[in-house]
C-alpha cells in the first residue's frame, strides 16, 4: 500500500501530557468506580491486592506495551497500523474497531443515566424506594425481553444530550478536543472523587466498609479464580486489545517515551480504582451500619451500586447527601464521556484511514448512525436487558478473543521482537526477552479464561435470558464481528496500489 500525497495530515497530541491524560481518561471509566470495589471484596479482600498487583506488573502493563509500539511505530488506526504490522494482521484492527461501536451504543445510555441522577440528586428524586424509581418510574422497564420502540423520555433526551456533547468534542480534533477535554475533566473527576472519599471516612460506619473491604482472607489466593478475577480487572480497566491505546499511541510525537508513559497510565489507573474501593465501601459501611445489616448484605457492582445502592445511602445521610450524590454520580459522568470519546475514536480514526475523509465528515459520518441505533435500541422500555447481553457478550468474547487470538498470531510471527525493539529505540525503560515471556505467558492465561467462559455460558445460559435472545444479540453479535471484520480487511483502502 503506498501512502499519496493527498492523504489527510496525522494529528497528534501536543505533548506527553496531552496523551497521558487522554490515556488515563480512557482507562478510568465505568468499570474503575462500580467494578473494582466488588471485585476486591468479593476475592480476597486485601489479599486481593496482592494477585492485582501482579496482574498489573505481568499482564496489564506489558500488554499496554504491545498496543503502544503498535500505534506509534506504525501511525495508523487499529486496521492500518495491524495491516502495517502484517498484512494477514488486518483483520485483527476491524475486530477492535467493531467491538468499540457495540460498545459505544450501549455505553453513551449509561453516561445519560449518570447525567441524569446528577440532577435527581439535587433533590432526591428518586424517593424512598430508589430500586422501584429505577427500574419503574425511570426506565420504565418492560418485562418483556427483545427490542420494542416503546420510548421513554425520561430516558432519551440524557441519551441524546450525550451524543451531541461527544459529537461536538469528537469533531474539534485530537488536540482541541480529545487532549483538552481530557486534562479538564481528568484533574476535575479525580478531585471531585477526592472530595467525596474524604467525606464518606467521616460517615458513621465508614470504618466497618473498609474493614470489609481490606480484611485479607489469604485463603483465596489459593484459588484460580481469584488470580483470573484480578487479571481480568486490569485487563479490561486499561483498556487495552481493543483499539484506543493503538489509536492514541498514532497521535504520539515520533520521540516519544512508550515504556515511562505507560507505566504512569498504568499506575494512574490502578491507584483511581484503589480510591473509587475506599470512598464506595466506606460509603456502603455507613449504608448497613444505618440499616442494621452487614456489609455483605448491601455490597453490590455495576448498575446494583450505582443507581441503587448510592441513592439509598444518599437518602440515609443526615446532611450533605446532595453533595455526595452530585460528587458521585457526576464522577460517574466525566469519567463516561472521557471513555466514550476514545472509544469511537478508534472508529474515527479507522474511517479517516480508509477513506482520507477531513475530521468532521468523518466524525459525523460514524456518530451519527451509532447515536441513532444507540437511540432504537436503549432509549426504549426494553433496553436494559440488551444492554446487560451486549455487554456481557462483547467483553468475554470480543475482547479477550481477539485479544487472544492476535496475541497468538504476534508471538507464532515473530513480532514481538519488532515491536519491543521500537519501544526500546525511543524509551527509557528497556524491554527485554522478560517482556516478551510475560506476554506469551498472557496469553495463555487469556486462552484459559476464554474457554472456560464459553464452556459456562454454553452450559448454563446467561442470567435466565431467553435461548433465542442469547443466540441473535449474544454469540450472534459475537460472531458477526469477526466474521465483518474478515470482510472489511479484504476491502481496498483509498488510492491504494
Amino acid at each position: 500500500m503506498s501512502q499519496q500525497s493527498n492523504a489527510p495530515q496525522r494529528e497528534s497530541f501536543s505533548g506527553r501530557r496531552a496523551f497521558i491524560f487522554a490515556a488515563i481518561g480512557s482507562a478510568v471509566g465505568l468499570g474503575n468506580i462500580w467494578r473494582f470495589p466488588y471485585v476486591t471484596y468479593d476475592n480476597g479482600g486485601g489479599a486481593f491486592i496482592v494477585p492485582y498487583l501482579i496482574a498489573l506488573l505481568t499482564a496489564g502493563i506489558p500488554i499496554l506495551f504491545v498496543d503502544y509500539a503498535i500505534g506509534h511505530k506504525y501511525r495508523g488506526s487499529a486496521p492500518l497500523a495491524f495491516r502495517r504490522l502484517n498484512r494477514k494482521f488486518e483483520i485483527f484492527g476491524w475486530w477492535q474497531v467493531l467491538i468499540n461501536v457495540i460498545i459505544a451504543i450501549y455505553y453513551a445510555v449509561i453516561i445519560g443515566w449518570a447525567a441524569s441522577y446528577t440532577y435527581f440528586s439535587l433533590n432526591n428524586a428518586w424517593g424512598k424506594d430508589p430500586k422501584a424509581f429505577f427500574f419503574g418510574e425511570y426506565l420504565k422497564m418492560s418485562s418483556d425481553v427483545g427490542v420494542g420502540l416503546d420510548f421513554v423520555a425520561g430516558v432519551l433526551l440524557p441519551l441524546i444530550g450525550v451524543w451531541v456533547v461527544v459529537i461536538a468534542l469528537l469533531g474539534t480534533g485530537v488536540q482541541k478536543g480529545i487532549g483538552k477535554v481530557s486534562m479538564i475533566l481528568m484533574p476535575l473527576l479525580t478531585a471531585m472523587f477526592a472530595i467525596l472519599v474524604v467525606y464518606s471516612l467521616f460517615l458513621p460506619g465508614a470504618t466497618k466498609g473498609l474493614d470489609a473491604l481490606f480484611t485479607p482472607n489469604w485463603s483465596k489466593l489459593a484459588e484460580p479464580s481469584v488470580w483470573i478475577a484480578a487479571y481480568g480487572q486490569i485487563f479490561f480497566s486499561l483498556s487495552i486489545c481493543f483499539g484506543i491505546m493503538i489509536t492514541y499511541a498514532s497521535y504520539l510525537k515520533p520521540k516519544s517515551d512508550l515504556s515511562g508513559t505507560g507505566l504512569v497510565v498504568g499506575f494512574a489507573n490502578s491507584s483511581f480504582e484503589i480510591l473509587a474501593g475506599v470512598g464506595v465501601f466506606a460509603a456502603l459501611g455507613f449504608m448497613a451500619q444505618s440499616m442494621g445489616k452487614e456489609v455483605s448484605e448491601v455490597a453490590t457492582s455495576g448498575i446494583g451500586l450505582a443507581f441503587i445502592a448510592f441513592p439509598t445511602i444518599i437518602d440515609q445521610m443526615p446532611v450533605g447527601g446532595a453533595l455526595i450524590g452530585v460528587l458521585f454520580f457526576g464522577s460517574l459522568l466525566f469519567a463516561g464521556i472521557t471513555s466514550l470519546i476514545s472509544i469511537l475514536e478508534v472508529i474515527i480514526a479507522a474511517v479517516q484511514d480508509k477513506t482520507y475523509l477531513p475530521r468532521v465528515p468523518a466524525t459525523l459520518l460514524v456518530c451519527v448512525p451509532l447515536s441513532l441505533v444507540s437511540i432504537v435500541l436503549f432509549g426504549t422500555t426494553t433496553g436494559l436487558a440488551m444492554l446487560d447481553v451486549l455487554d456481557k457478550f462483547v467483553n468475554s468474547f470480543g475482547i479477550v478473543a481477539v485479544a487472544f487470538v492476535s496475541l497468538v498470531c504476534m508471538v507464532f510471527s515473530g513480532c514481538l521482537k519488532t515491536l519491543s525493539d521500537h519501544v526500546n529505540s525511543v524509551s527509557s525503560l528497556k524491554l527485554g526477552k522478560g517482556w516478551q515471556c510475560v506476554v506469551v505467558l498472557t496469553t495463555i492465561l487469556l486462552g484459559y479464561m476464554l474457554i472456560s467462559e464459553i464452556i459456562k455460558i454454553a452450559q448454563n445460559g446467561y442470567d435466565s435470558y431467553p435461548t433465542w435472545f442469547l443466540n441473535t444479540f449474544g454469540w450472534g453479535m459475537a460472531i458477526a464481528l469477526v466474521v465483518v471484520a474478515a470482510a472489511l480487511s479484504l476491502s481496498k483502502w483509498k488510492q491504494e496500489k
